[in-house]
């Protein structure tokens, strides 16, 4: 350790070490998170039901559903914002459900490039 030039003693070696292993620690945490949270899925809906989204932790759409009921020849660009509705909501639920989980790690630090 060296001293500082108020004649204290700097960061000891053994904080070094342990902020290190913290961070360590964390990183696996995270790494581990991130790979559960891409395995799950989120549903997102809108049009009432009419078309439902479900789209997974890795932001892939795994499933589109469509009521028959909405489509309409005369109509299609009704049931394309449905559909780009309910892909945006889901989207937003992954991102949010990302962002919650790894601030149970984080403890609310905000980390640029996380995700």
């Amino acid at each position: 350790m060296s001293k500082n030039r108020f004649g204290g003693m700097g960061m000891g070696g053994a904080n070094m070490g342990n902020m290190l292993k913290q961070a360590q620690k964390m990183q696996q945490d995270m790494a581990r998170l991130q790979a559960e949270l891409e395995e799950r899925t989120v549903d997102a809906s809108s049009g009432g039901g009419a078309v439902s989204v479900t789209v997974s932790g890795k932001k892939e759409i795994k499933a589109i559903k469509i009521n028959p009921d909405v489509i309409d020849a005369d109509d299609v660009e009704m049931l394309e914002d449905l559909i780009i509705a309910a892909v945006n909501e889901a989207m937003t639920k992954v991102d949010e459900m990302m962002a919650k989980e790894m601030g149970k790690i984080t403890g609310g630090l905000n980390i640029p490039g996380l995700f």
